[in-house]
């Protein structure tokens, strides 16, 4: 095993302070444990953090944020490494993979879980009571998702998960514990909601949960011949009076060869039409069916009327092994020709594609809604290449860059944090104001910038002097 010099002149120093006050196991290079704990699921990162901290309680993720702070290594945080940007190998990685716990609250109609807690945990909790969260993927963790904006299966009909938080108790980079809501550190709150994990770090997030005991959902696919003409579909049905339960997404992509796949799709280019309908089966069916005319015949899937947790591990699917991804995103008023065409031949290759309808509640944002920006975009476009490793994954990326590169100039600059994979276009994800806003909370908040890893957010002074 190759090791990589990565260690300060203090670390001797932040062993003996963690060996102090860590009830975790803490992991340095070389020692058995290290590498499997500093693997993300994203394997196109390759961290190689000085020191490795595996959180078993608050107390814990307390002193490793103390540690950091007093010695001046810089502080990441990891839950299940689906979020996982290239880090600081001078620093501390802090893993909170193990505080997985959920608590449901009917009454309330909320959600408690710990930093470590996926959303497939949260689906089921919930499930019983009729109740469902603004999820995403099941395999993915719910806070790093919900902090970063979180736009899911059901934002058209109840906005962004980031909105839906009502409290979260959180670490400072002082290592002062505290609850936050919009009462108590009001500040501090609206930018967890959207800021990512800039300015504290969250041991637990409470947050809504709303009413949805049945959804008309599912993807069905079709063959990919007929992608231009239901794109030119989709760019003019989104401007319709598309209800607010109906929520959808173009899939274009070539299927695996792999048993899992259905036969008529198996190997095969294809789009898919993937959506969620908070509504009556009669009604979803009516709204979409502009849409499957326009693709024709399916050649697999379909739509039914099921629970929102079976429809959540339906649309999830198995869970993706550790892979290799190269992402771009953007977003759009509309779909001209010009993006159209691209999309529609990338199918035939190594690339997927995502065109996902966005307004609805997403547009219409309460008074005291989170720092999340560019809601009131209709369209997005997110296109990745997978791969089972960073060298495989090199020789599908230039084709990725050659598609957004002829999507980008009808596109609007802005992003959204959860999906940007480009650290130097962090300020993308927010309108101008409030990254402003969210630099000024940084100083208050993290003035030292310890919180840096990944989608980093200047305090003020330093972001006004770049």
């Amino acid at each position: 095993m190759t090791i990589r010099s990565v260690t300060p002149p203090a670390i001797g120093d932040v062993v003996r302070q963690l060996h102090g006050s860590f009830a975790g196991d803490v992991h340095l290079p070389g020692q058995p444990g290290y590498d499997a704990e500093r693997a993300s699921w994203h394997r196109t990162a390759d961290p190689w953090p000085a020191i490795i901290a595996v959180a078993t309680n608050e107390r814990d993720v307390q002193a490793a944020v103390r540690a950091a702070a007093t010695h001046g290594m810089p502080l990441t945080v990891q839950a299940t490494g689906h979020g996982t940007y290239p880090g600081d190998d001078n620093g501390i990685l802090l893993k909170t993979s193990r505080l997985d716990s959920v608590m449901v609250d009917p009454a309330s109609r909320t959600a408690r879980v710990g930093p470590g807690t996926r959303w497939s945990a949260v689906v089921d909790a919930a499930a019983p009571y009729g109740l469902a969260p603004l999820s995403g993927t099941s395999s993915i963790g719910a806070t790093g998702y919900l902090l970063g904006g979180g736009a899911g299966y059901l934002s058209r009909t109840f906005g962004l998960a980031a909105d839906s938080l009502v409290r979260a108790d959180v670490v400072t980079s002082s290592g002062q514990r505290l609850t936050v809501s919009g009462d108590e550190h009001p500040d501090l709150f609206w930018a967890l909601r959207g800021g990512g994990g800039n300015f504290a770090v969250a041991t637990s997030i409470e947050f809504v949960l709303f009413p949805v005991e049945k959804v008309y959902a599912g993807i069905s696919f079709h063959d990919a011949s007929r992608t231009q003409d239901v794109l030119r579909r989709y760019r003019d049905w989104v401007t319709t009076a598309i209800p607010d339960e109906v929520n959808t997404a173009v899939i274009l992509a070539t299927m695996p060869e792999a048993a899992q796949v259905p036969e008529p799709i198996r190997g095969r280019a294809v789009l898919g039409i993937r959506a969620v309908c908070a509504t009556t089966a009669a009604n979803a069916e009516q709204h979409l069916a502009p849409l499957l005319d326009a693709a024709g015949p399916a050649l697999a899937g379909g739509f039914a009327e099921q629970t929102y947790a079976a429809a959540s591990a339906q649309l999830s699917g198995h869970p993706q092994p550790p892979t290799a991804v190269a992402q771009r995103f953007e977003l759009l008023h509309t779909l001209p020709d010009d993006v159209i065409e691209p999309l529609a031949a990338a199918a035939a290759g190594p690339i997927v594609v995502e065109v996902r309808h966005w307004g609805g509640a997403i547009a219409r944002p309460g008074p005291n809604a989170g720092a999340a920006g560019h809601r009131d975009v209709p369209l997005s476009v997110l296109a990745a290449a997978m791969a089972g490793t960073r060298d495989e994954l090199a020789h599908a990326t230039p084709a990725l860059d050659r598609l957004i590169e002829q999507v980008r100039p009808w596109a609007t600059g802005g992003s959204f944090l959860n999906f940007l994979a480009d650290t130097g276009r962090t300020a993308a994800a927010y309108t101008p104001d409030n990254y402003r806003r969210l630099a000024e909370v940084k100083r208050v908040w993290d003035p030292n910038n310890l919180f840096r890893g990944g989608h980093n957010i200047l305090p003020a002074a330093d972001a006004d002097s770049i």
